[in-house]
C-alpha cells in the first residue's frame, strides 16, 4: 500500500491521533535528526488531510431558508463566519 492510499483510508479522527503523536514525538527532542525529518514530513501530510477532510465537510453543512410563511424554500451552502 503506498503512503497516498494509506493517508486516503484515514478518517479525520485517525489522521488527527497520529498527528498528535507525532508532535508529542517531535517536542521530546529525542529523535535522530533523519527520523524527525521523516516524522515531521508524515505531521505535514496528516495536517493536509485534515484540512482537507474538514474543508469537505463544510462544504457539506447547508442553511435551510425559510420563505416569508416559515417554510423551508431551499438551501444555502454554509459560510463560515
Amino acid at each position: 500500500m503506498t503512503e497516498e492510499q494509506d493517508m486516503a483510508d484515514l478518517s479525520f479522527e485517525q489522521a488527527l491521533k497520529e498527528l498528535e503523536q507525532i508532535v508529542g514525538r517531535l517536542e521530546t527532542g529525542d529523535e535522530e535528526l533523519d527520523k524527525a525529518i521523516q516524522l515531521y514530513e508524515r505531521g505535514d501530510k496528516l495536517r493536509q488531510h485534515c484540512a482537507a477532510r474538514l474543508d469537505a465537510a463544510q462544504e457539506r453543512i447547508e442553511a435551510i431558508r425559510l420563505g416569508a410563511d416559515g417554510r423551508p424554500t431551499g438551501t444555502t451552502p454554509f459560510a463560515a463566519g
